[in-house]
């Protein structure tokens, strides 16, 4: 499971671009409940809270030809050598390593396959505020068409511990922080096959909800669609993926184990 004590490889923020930040604050704002929060002189990006918690962000889309899409953000205690090791194994830099002020250093890439994700050394934020609680981030899983390439590639760069657990039509690979000790109480998410030719490849937040299909309702009722209904998986609890009006997409979940 996740926590905010954020060790190597585990995610630790995340941001959405957005073409529309009042309409994307608005939509969150009424599906998960959050609040949004700009920085001064950041161009309109800002932060979502939940009872006053950082729980994630959302600035301007700037990249040209670019999808809204969530963006995961992974631990790391060195940027640039995390940079070098990701290059050195078929990665690919998307935005060079920077300072943002005294908050920590980022990086911005994608894997092999294509797919972006960033990383971030802790400064004065060391991630979100809150995990695992309700409408906060509770896992990242991974679409891939080459899980074992995937597998391998983040934990080159990371060192994460893998477990595969067969589910109905593929095998599903749980990743957890190489440290930490059990491998179930530091598991941080999954790394799934495509299962169609034309399912995008991308990373997947999923939030923690109360209520799962309460929140697909608000989803549709607020200008954004229901990608999959409320589905019950055993041993994992109830979940559903949507879309915001823009196109980004999300997962919630109720889990079995949530209290």
């Amino acid at each position: 499971m996740l926590t905010t004590d954020f060790r190597t490889g585990s995610p630790c923020w995340l941001d959405l671009g957005s073409p529309d930040i009042p309409a994307t604050a608005a939509f969150y704002g009424t599906v998960l409940g959050w609040t949004f929060h700009p920085m001064e002189g950041a161009g309109g990006y800002g932060f979502f809270h939940q009872d006053g918690r950082r729980v994630g962000a959302v600035g301007q889309q700037t990249e040209e030809g670019s999808s809204p899409a969530w963006m995961i953000y992974f631990s790391t205690p060195d940027v640039d050598a995390a940079v070098k090791t990701a290059e050195q194994h078929g990665g690919t830099v998307r935005v060079e390593p920077g300072d943002v002020m005294a908050e920590g250093r980022m990086a911005q890439l994608s894997d092999p396959a294509g797919v972006q994700f960033a990383l971030w050394q802790p400064g004065n934020t060391a991630g979100v505020d809150a995990v695992n609680d309700p409408n906060t981030l509770c896992w990242a899983e991974l679409h891939t068409p080459e899980p074992a390439a995937a597998t391998a590639f983040y934990q080159a760069l990371f060192g994460w511990r893998t477990e595969d657990v067969e589910m109905p039509g593929m095998t599903y690979t749980v990743v957890s922080t190489a440290e930490g000790g059990d491998r179930q109480q530091t598991s941080l998410g999954g790394i799934a096959p495509l299962q169609s030719e034309d399912e995008p490849l991308r990373w997947v937040p999923y939030f923690e909800v109360a209520d799962v299909d309460a929140v697909l309702g608000r989803v549709e009722h607020s200008g954004g669609a229901v990608v999959m209904p409320g589905m019950d998986v055993p041993g994992v609890g109830r979940m559903g993926w949507a879309t915001d009006p823009h196109g980004a997409v999300f997962a919630v979940i109720r889990s079995e184990t949530a209290s």
